[in-house]
This record gives structure tokens, sequence and C-alpha cells, in this order.
């Protein structure tokens, strides 16, 4: 169960395409974010679309995947684990960001 404790999956499609940052150490960073999307019906009877975005990043090997395989528009599935972290702008402020880190990612939709 211990696997269970933070683990994210998500369907949805790429905003954009992926920033790739190499970093100095060697490692390589892939930072995009995807859309997904859920439907209901309103009070009225119709039909609602909620957008959500989300942060993803990916290290290493499967950051390599992403730099040659994915584009804007794309629909992926991933898995990962959700991450909060914080960063000060350079006015100073303070700013907060949840991002999901992906140890996998599968490809779908047509390539």
């Amino acid at each position: 169960m211990s696997t269970l404790k933070n683990k994210v999956q998500l369907i949805g499609n790429l905003g954009n395409d992926p920033e790739i940052i190499n970093l100095e150490s060697g490692s390589m960073l892939a930072k995009f974010s995807i859309a997904t999307n859920e439907s209901y019906k309103n009070k009225s009877g119709e039909k609602v679309t909620d957008t959500q975005w989300h942060n993803i990043v990916a290290w290493g090997a499967t950051a390599k995947v992403v730099e040659n395989y994915l584009t804007k528009g794309k629909e992926v599935a991933i898995e990962g684990k959700l991450t909060s972290r914080s960063y000060d702008t350079k006015e100073g402020e303070k700013r907060f960001i949840t991002e999901v880190v992906c140890n996998e990612i599968i490809m779908l939709g047509k390539q």
C-alpha cells in the first residue's frame, strides 16, 4: 500500500511544446502542462466542460522521451507523484507551485 500514498494518474493534452532544460550536472529536465476535461450538466441541463491545467516535470530518461516525442496537443497518460514548492520572483515575491513529478508516460491517440 505504500506505493499509493502519493500517486497521481492523469490523461490529458499538452498545452504547449515541452520546455527542455539541460542542467550543468548532465541531467535533463522537461517541463510541460496538460489539460484534463470533465463534463457535466448544470441545473439548466446544459453541458458544461471544466478544464483543469496540471504542471508536469520529468527527469532523465523520461525527459528524453518527452523531448523526442511530445508536442503541443498530444494526448498522454502520465503517472507520478504530487509535489509542492516555493520560489521567489525577481521582485522578491514568494510564489507557490504544485507539480506532478512524472515517472511514466504513455502516448495516446494518433502519433
